[in-house]
């Protein structure tokens, strides 16, 4: 069974600083298997990001991926999945900062 929509403490913060700076967000926290958290617009551009605590990244060194998310960062061929853990890390992957 895979876990769906457990959505990281951070995650509403980052989606406020996204949106703060023009960007658009859709949550993908639902989908589950591995699928990256946020879905987001900037600047016609498409990005996935992966909202990761602190806490997960030193549970499961050195990006905080479980087994599941793993398996789809290696199999998907589109852009790069950003792990972010913050407002900074989120920012910086979109080119806004």
């Amino acid at each position: 069974m895979h876990r769906r929509g457990r959505i990281d403490k951070t995650q509403a913060e980052i989606v406020s600083a996204l949106r703060a700076v023009g960007a658009s967000v859709q949550s993908l926290a639902d989908v589950g298997k591995g699928v990256p958290d946020l879905l987001v617009g900037f600047r016609n551009a498409t990005l996935l990001l992966e909202v990761k605590g602190i806490a997960s990244i030193k549970r499961h060194p050195p990006q905080g991926l479980l087994p599941d998310q793993k398996r789809w960062h290696a199999m998907w061929s589109g852009s790069r999945v950003h792990i972010v853990t913050d407002t900074t890390t989120a920012l910086e992957a979109i080119g806004a900062i």
